[in-house]
C-alpha cells in the first residue's frame, strides 16, 4: 500500500498528537494497568470516562458514517490514531467489543432502525457490549452451538448457555447467536439476536481466572424473551452475520492490540534498562539486545500487517481471513514478550502485587498470567491455522 500521506491526513495526525499531549491524564499509568491489554476491573470507571472524552473529541468511530455518530473518515485515519496513541501511551477504551465488532456489524447488516439506535451508544460507551458465541461444547467449533430461540408471536424465547463471556458482567447488550432451526444443516439455522443484558432470565457469573480477576463469564439463559426487532441480518442468516463481526474481531486486534503491545515493549525496555544480572545493566547484554530487537522487529511486523488489511478496506471490502494472521502473529510475539519480562526479572519473577519488594508492583506477573489465555480467545490458534492453510493457502481440509 501508499504509506504517503495526504496534507489532510498530515494535518490530522497534528491534530491527534496535540490533542493527546493536552488530555491525556498524567497520573493515568499508576492507577491504570499501562501493559494489559484488557481492562482490569479497578480501571473500568476510568476507561468509560476516558472513552467518552475521546468520543467527544472526535476520536472514536473515525470510520463509521456520520449519520451513525461516527466522522466518515477513511482507515488509514484509523491507522494514524492508532500509530499517535501508542506513541502516546494513551489508555485504551472500555468499550472494545463494541467499537471493535458490534458497530461494524450493525452497520453492515443492520435495518436503518437499528443503524440509528446502537451505533453511537456504543462510541460513547453509554452501552456496553459483549459477545456470545462460546458454549461448554461448542468453542472453536461454532457451528455446533446448542443455546436455542423458539418462536412466539413476535418474540423468540431463548434458552441455553455461553461461557468465556468476556466484560459480560458489566456489559448492557449481548450480541448472541442461538439456534433457530434445529432441522436445517447446522451452520443454515442460526440467527444473530441484538440482546438486551437486562432482560429477565438472563444470569452472569463471573469465572475468575488464574490472574484472580473474574474477567470471563457464565452466561445462563432461561426463558429470555427477545423481540423479533433485535435480529441483526435475517433469520437463520446468523453464521454469516457472525463470521463478519469475527473478522472485524481479528481486525481490531490487529488495530487495537498492537498498539498495546507497543506500548507494552516500550514498557519492557525501561524494565530492562533498570534490572542488572551480573552488575550489569541487562539492555548492554548482547543476547538481552538482540531477544528486544527481535520482539521489536515483530511488532513492527504486525503493524504493517494490519496495513495491509486497510488496501482491501479501503476499496469498501470487509475484513476477509487474511486477518487471522496477524491475530496468530499477535499471540506469539505477545507471549514471547510476556516471557522475556521474567526472564528479565529473574527471581524476582516469583513476587506479585502485596508483596514490598514486587517490581512495578507486580503489574509484568499480572500481564505474563493473563498473556497465556491469548493463544485461545478470539479463535485458539489451531483455528487460525486452519483458517490461514484452507480459505488463505487453499489447502484441503484435515
Amino acid at each position: 500500500m501508499d504509506f504517503s500521506l495526504t496534507p489532510e491526513q498530515d494535518a490530522f495526525r497534528e491534530q491527534v498528537r496535540a490533542w493527546l499531549k493536552e488530555n491525556i491524564p498524567r497520573d493515568w499509568s499508576r492507577r491504570v494497568m499501562a501493559s494489559a491489554e484488557v481492562p482490569r476491573p479497578e480501571a473500568y470507571q476510568f476507561l468509560r470516562d476516558w472513552q467518552r472524552t475521546l468520543y467527544d473529541a472526535g476520536f472514536v468511530g473515525l470510520t463509521w458514517p456520520k449519520e451513525y455518530g461516527g466522522r466518515g473518515l477513511t482507515f488509514m485515519e484509523e491507522l494514524i490514531l492508532h500509530e499517535e496513541m501508542a506513541l502516546a501511551k494513551a489508555p485504551q477504551i472500555l468499550n472494545i467489543l463494541g467499537v471493535g465488532m458490534a458497530g461494524p456489524t450493525i452497520i453492515a447488516y443492520g435495518t436503518e432502525e437499528q443503524k440509528k439506535r446502537y451505533p453511537a451508544k456504543i462510541l460513547s460507551c453509554e452501552e456496553i457490549w459483549c459477545q456470545g458465541y462460546s458454549e461448554p461444547n461448542a468453542g472453536s467449533d461454532l457451528a455446533s452451538l446448542q443455546t436455542r430461540a423458539v418462536k412466539d408471536g413476535e418474540y423468540w424465547v431463548i434458552n441455553g448457555q455461553k461461557v468465556w463471556t468476556s466484560l459480560a458482567h458489566v456489559s448492557d447488550r449481548m450480541m448472541l447467536l442461538a439456534r433457530t432451526d434445529p432441522d436445517a444443516p447446522r451452520h443454515k439455522g442460526i440467527t444473530y439476536f441484538l440482546l438486551d443484558m437486562r432482560l429477565p432470565g438472563v444470569t452472569v457469573k463471573p469465572l475468575k481466572q488464574i490472574t484472580g480477576d473474574p474477567e470471563f463469564n457464565e452466561v445462563f439463559f432461561d426463558n429470555v424473551r427477545v423481540h423479533e426487532s433485535e435480529i441483526l441480518g435475517g433469520l437463520n442468516n446468523g453464521w454469516q452475520v457472525g463470521l463478519t463481526t469475527l473478522m472485524y474481531e481479528r481486525l481490531a486486534l490487529g488495530f487495537g492490540l498492537q498498539v498495546r503491545l507497543r506500548i507494552a515493549l516500550d514498557g519492557l525496555i525501561e524494565l530492562a534498562r533498570r534490572m542488572e544480572k551480573e552488575g550489569r545493566v541487562l539492555t548492554k547484554d548482547p543476547v538481552m539486545r538482540q531477544k528486544i530487537a527481535q520482539l521489536w522487529i515483530d511488532t513492527e511486523c504486525l503493524k504493517y500487517l494490519g496495513a495491509r488489511a486497510i488496501t482491501k478496506l479501503l476499496k469498501g471490502e470487509i475484513p476477509g481471513p487474511e486477518a487471522s494472521t496477524g491475530k496468530m502473529i499477535w499471540v506469539e510475539t505477545h507471549q514471547k514478550l510476556q516471557e522475556l519480562a521474567m526472564e528479565i526479572e529473574g527471581p524476582y519473577s516469583q513476587l506479585v502485587r502485596g508483596s514490598d519488594w514486587a517490581v512495578e508492583s507486580g503489574v509484568w506477573q499480572y500481564t505474563f498470567l493473563r498473556s497465556r489465555a491469548n493463544s485461545i480467545e478470539g479463535g485458539t490458534t489451531e483455528v487460525q491455522k486452519n483458517i490461514i492453510g484452507e480459505r488463505i493457502l487453499g489447502l484441503p481440509k484435515g
